[in-house]
């Protein structure tokens, strides 16, 4: 798969709209769920969600690992995941693995 061709500045202000986008979503996600996030965990999934967005808009793979240590992630926060990847449209479904660990984290909403 060829990566499109796009300026640095071009494709930050592209990823940055695109990761905000779907940041704007996931509260409703996580509260359908009964879950939340703390302050750590929301930075971190921002982050994760921003390089989501960067491997969205150029094409750029994940590196290979190992899909056995998300055997036990439970299937709340394997939905959360989904959803979330879906909302990209184009990722591959191993995205879902990754992005799990945070949900899998997330607490439940007292």
């Amino acid at each position: 798969m060829s990566s499109p061709v796009l300026s640095p500045d071009h494709t930050q202000q592209q990823i940055e709209a695109l990761s905000q986008q779907v940041l704007a979503r996931v509260p409703a996600l996580l509260e359908a769920a009964g879950k939340c996030l703390n302050d750590s965990q929301q930075l971190k999934l921002e982050s994760h969600v921003r390089a989501m967005a960067r491997r969205s808009l150029t094409g750029e793979g994940l590196p290979d690992f190992d899909r056995s240590l998300f055997d036990e992630i439970s299937p709340a926060a394997m939905q959360l995941s989904q959803a979330v990847v879906a909302l990209f449209g184009n990722l591959p479904t191993d995205e879902a693995l990754l992005l799990s660990i945070h949900f899998e984290m997330a607490q439940n909403k007292a």
